[in-house]
């Protein structure tokens, strides 16, 4: 039997906060919407304490959702705890993040405070969100990939004790490697036991984002924190449609499977790059402009073969199309291949002849329709030149 891994999209929360994609609580809104329908488990909506619009957002979204769960972001302060609250209620569809310090880097240079006022810090927070009546209480560990085994134990050990039922393991600024991180959950996991969920949260700063989650599921966590597109700080999260296209796909070899559709995440994305204006990218894995596009000849000639042959990930099952583009790296096959479709006689010396003139020196980039447009009026006006002669 394979385990269900569950997902919290950040997008609109660790995602909105990088420089540049600042979104309105009704585009949040719609955003979440959208995923809530491609099936995340769960939906972060923002960091209620920090802002007017991140306090709307929570509290628009948290109204709205029918089937997904949302969590909030706070500090491990009970100022944050309270206002999450105000925000999105008291349910066990509200998951209170809490976030404490994890490396002695960050307690020092970042906080200056000690171990023991970090401690202090997780257990009265953790401790008056359970008093609230929260069932669903995750402490994240931040910058946990640079943090001491020994220290993280206390944290974990202290979060649980005082009523913590999640620990989220941050690879802050992406200094984790795939081995190591895959350690860090394994470590942890033997510490919580299998009750306590464990849930990973990569930066993708050395592009490592999708393998270290991906080694973090395979040493025990339950949950993939990710963002739509990999959006986020600097170079941006773990990417939930590469994880879950990856476990689609290789899920057998992983022994893990998901709830989410494919089909839904691309139209969601296009939402959101609309929304944060966001550069359209040509080969961005699942999502860029040309990953289902081929122009090469020796591709165009398998691909119309057998589209097996240079396609494993489908279009399809990201609910989008496969493209044969024609620019000068095209020959000549696929001229005939778009002849026949049309049912239109040729020989090779009007195959030559449209190959020099279209492709062999071309500096476009043609679609299929636009293509075939062009040869067929070319092959209209040789047929009336002869026939003028």
């Amino acid at each position: 039997m394979k385990k269900r891994i569950t997902f919290l999209d950040t997008t609109l929360r660790d995602g909105e906060q990088a420089p540049g994609n600042a979104m309105t609580p009704e585009q949040k809104l719609e955003l979440a919407l959208m995923l809530e329908e491609a099936g995340v488990d769960t939906i972060e909506t923002g960091f209620p304490a920090s802002s007017h619009a991140d306090f709307l957002a929570t509290q628009m979204i948290s109204t709205k959702l029918e089937t997904a769960s949302f969590a909030t972001f706070s500090r491990a302060q009970v100022r944050d705890v309270k206002i999450a609250i105000e925000a999105g209620g008291v349910s066990d569809r509200h998951l209170v993040m809490l976030v404490a310090t994890g490396s002695d880097l960050h307690l020092k240079n970042k906080r200056n405070i000690t171990r023991e006022q970090g401690l202090a810090e997780i257990r009265e927070a953790v401790t008056y969100a359970k008093q609230q009546g929260l069932t669903n209480i995750a402490v994240g560990i931040e910058d946990a990939s640079r943090a001491e085994y020994d220290y993280m134990e206390a944290m974990t050990r202290t979060s649980i004790e005082a009523g913590a039922n999640q620990i989220i393991l941050a690879d802050t600024t992406g200094y984790a490697t795939p081995s190591s991180f895959g350690s860090l959950i394994g470590f942890i996991r033997s510490i919580v036991g299998p009750d306590i969920k464990v849930s990973t949260h990569c930066h993708n700063d050395l592009g490592l984002g999708v393998a270290n989650a991906l080694e973090g599921l395979k040493a025990g966590a339950d949950e993939v924190q990710a963002t739509l597109g990999g959006i986020g700080e600097r170079a941006g999260n773990t990417s939930l449609e590469q994880i879950a296209a990856i476990l689609y796909y290789k899920g057998d070899d992983y022994g893990l499977k998901t709830s989410i559709r494919l089909d839904l995440l691309y139209k969601t994305y296009l939402m959101l790059q609309g929304f944060i204006e966001l550069e359209e990218s040509r080969m961005q894995p699942l999502f860029g402009k040309y990953v289902f596009s081929t122009a090469a000849g020796i591709h165009q000639q398998g691909m119309l073969n057998d589209p097996d042959t240079y396609e494993y990930v489908k279009p399809m099952t990201l609910g989008r199309e496969r493209q044969l583009l024609v620019t000068r790296h095209s020959g000549r096959t696929i001229i005939r291949h778009l002849l026949k479709e049309q049912g239109l006689p040729f020989s090779d010396e009007e195959i030559n002849h449209l190959y020099e003139k279209f492709i062999n020196r071309a500096s476009f980039c043609d679609d299929l329709t636009t293509f075939t447009q062009k040869i067929k009026d070319e092959l209209e006006l040789q047929t009336t030149e002869v026939g003028a002669i």
